[in-house]
């Protein structure tokens, strides 16, 4: 009987696993994320333009000597970047060159490959330029290394499109195994985030204090809205700090559930926007969202985009009549 326990116990953990993992989904979910995400790094690396060579060049902020101490010698900050920096010509052609493969995966053109390209130009910005090193970057490169798994470019792509037209009789895969795997493994990150942020905020008075959030408005350094007029009201400082703790110490727990979800999903918005708007940090706040996007349910996607093609539909022939 007690065997029995323990086989069934251990098949169900099985079983549970491997539904978890490897259930075929639709990767409608991944495809959004991969266009909000891929549009985020082309951007951001865009951005560096505005003074290349001063950040990445060979006599820029960051010396080969600087950069190397700041990895401690690691072996692992992989760059293609040094190769090139000695040469402002050569510099600049890589860079315009990242820019377009960026924007390709974000169209989802070529997926599979700009997906991997993807990926090694975000990383290599980032070790090149450690001194820059921002939370974006670090989100950046999270998104780009899960989607770069596969079936990122199955959904909302000019590989989908493209595929459509070229075989209009053959039937696409509408799941993917691939597309559920990358999912599974950017929400456990989200909840990894979530959890340490929450749990090392604990180890500060002011968040026991219930004070730690007029610190941050009162910052002149990120303050972009004046919200100094909370001064007034400590009531409500010490309830929405003490709210947005409790909702980062508990995301790996309700996030999960059907019934919470929403909750938790919505409570996101403000935090993340809060931050995006007061502190200045509109990038920062957006992309952790974009990572957010991961427990949306491809089923809530696939009703806004039928609801909007419905309108789309509609309003289509109304333009028609009035152009005749």
């Amino acid at each position: 009987m007690i065997t029995a326990y323990f086989r069934e116990l251990y098949q169900g953990v099985v079983d549970g696993w491997n539904r978890f993992w490897f259930t075929p989904t639709d990767p409608a979910t991944l495809g959004l994320i991969r266009i909000f995400a891929g549009s985020m790094l082309f951007y951001t690396h865009l951005v560096w333009s505005i003074d290349l060579n001063g950040f990445m060049g060979e006599k820029g902020r960051f010396s080969h000597e600087l950069v190397e101490r700041m990895h401690r010698g690691s072996d692992f900050a992989f760059s293609y970047l040094p190769v090139f920096d000695g040469n402002p010509s050569m510099l600049w052609l890589v860079h315009i060159i990242g820019l377009v493969i960026l924007l390709m995966f974000a169209l989802g053109l070529w997926s599979k490959v700009t997906s991997v390209l993807a990926f090694m130009i975000a990383v290599s910005y980032v070790h090149r330029a450690p001194g820059a090193l921002f939370g974006l970057d670090q989100i950046n490169v999270m998104l780009a290394m899960y989607l770069m798994l596969g079936g990122a470019g199955e959904a909302f792509s000019l590989d989908r499109w493209i595929e459509k037209r070229r075989y209009p009789m053959r039937d696409l895969p509408t799941t993917s195994t691939a597309a559920n795997v990358s999912i599974r493994l950017i929400q456990l990150h989200m909840c990894v985030i979530y959890l340490f942020a929450g749990t090392g905020k604990l180890l500060g008075d002011t968040w026991w204090e219930g004070t730690a959030l007029w610190g941050a408005v009162a910052n002149s350094e990120y303050q972009s809205l004046d919200m100094t007029w909370l001064a007034s009201y400590p009531l409500l400082i010490a309830l929405m700090t003490q709210v947005s703790l409790a909702w980062e110490i508990s995301y790996c727990v309700l996030v999960w559930p059907r019934l919470t979800r929403p909750i938790v999903l919505t409570l996101a918005v403000p935090l993340h926007l809060g931050i995006a708007m007061c502190m200045g940090m509109i990038t920062f706040g957006l992309i952790m969202l974009v990572g957010n996007f991961a427990f949306v349910s491809p089923w809530v996607i696939r009703e806004v985009e039928a609801e909007l093609k419905k309108r789309l539909g509609k309003a289509e022939p109304t333009a028609t009549a009035a152009a005749s």
